[in-house]
């Protein structure tokens, strides 16, 4: 008869995922169960410590909703998300043998909503939305700086006052969000605002746990995109202002010196792309790489 206790309950687990039909599923159980005995018994959790995590983990369920995903945000600030995209990325620089130069990746977030508007090039993603206004131009190319001819952008932020829509009302409304796709050059602009510094929310799990831990809450200003060009491997990235407060103590621990983007401030007048404007406005210049998606192997023989 089997006897479990301290000592044996690890390797009995285990051992129970002998038939499991998936070798990498197997793996990451295995993996899984080993570190977390090995924490269990690291710090000697008491059974109150555990029921309290599992209410947590519920609680975190419970507050993520469509447009707002708490489990998300948990990830992003334990640092989970940001190195689950680094070791991709890593991965497909090794595939490249280390000759890319694409964009570095960085997290999605937990504010993405599918279903953005497309809008034509030049368009004002933000018409409306509190903030100083800001263009945003620049390139899409592959690794060795050829022009990517109709790569998607889908683009969005927070405003101003560094509020997401979903944050707004319930239901929300769809704003500072667009897609929009590069010229014969693959050249992109569109309008939207310069971003500003923000809490993320700690209304719910993951403001209890930074609270604990004695930590800040803030993001500094960004705006995400999604690049994506047949052919290549699809980007998830931000632009980050510079200078902006928290770059240096981003709480999802996201910034890539890559990605900070000089907003250079204007006074009103014609802009680069013809648009007069009655009011200062800023210019934000980046060029995107993609790097080319992994070939199919050949089959055999």
């Amino acid at each position: 008869m089997a006897q479990y206790n301290e000592t044996t309950v690890t390797q009995a687990v285990l051992d129970s995922l002998a038939n499991c039909p998936d070798p990498r599923f197997k793996r990451i159980m295995a993996s899984l169960v080993t570190h977390l005995h090995a924490f269990v018994r690291e710090v000697d959790l008491t059974e109150s410590e555990w029921a309290d995590a599992v209410q947590f983990l519920m609680e975190t369920g419970k507050g993520s909703t469509p447009n707002r995903n708490e489990f998300i945000l948990l990830s992003d600030t334990l640092g989970v998300s940001m190195l689950v995209v680094s070791l991709a990325q890593a991965r497909k620089s090794a595939t490249l043998k280390g000759a890319t130069e694409a964009t570095e990746a960085t997290v999605e977030g937990p504010f993405y909503w599918k279903g953005a508007p497309d809008v034509p090039l030049g368009a004002n993603l933000a018409d409306g939305v509190p903030g100083e206004p800001a263009l945003y131009c620049g390139r899409v190319t592959d690794i060795e700086g050829r022009p990517l001819a109709g790569a998607l952008l889908d683009v969005w932020s927070g405003d101003g006052e560094g509020n997401y829509d979903v944050q707004l009302a319930d239901p929300p409304t769809m704003r500072a969000r667009g897609r929009l796709r590069t010229d014969a050059e693959g050249r992109y602009y569109f309008w939207s605002i310069k971003p500003s510094a923000y809490p993320i929310p700690d209304d719910l799990t993951t403001g209890t746990m930074l609270r604990r831990m004695g930590r800040k809450n803030w993001r500094p200003g960004h705006l995400h995109v999604m690049v994506s060009a047949n052919g290549h491997v699809p980007l998830t990235t931000h632009l980050f202002v510079a200078n902006s407060p928290h770059i240096d103590s981003d709480a999802v621990f996201a910034v890539r010196n890559s990605l900070v983007v000089e907003f250079e401030k204007h006074p009103p007048g014609k802009a680069l792309d013809g648009r007069v404007m009655a009011t200062p406005y800023h210019v934000a210049n980046y060029d995107f790489r993609l790097a080319p998606a992994r070939e199919p192997a050949m089959a055999a023989g």
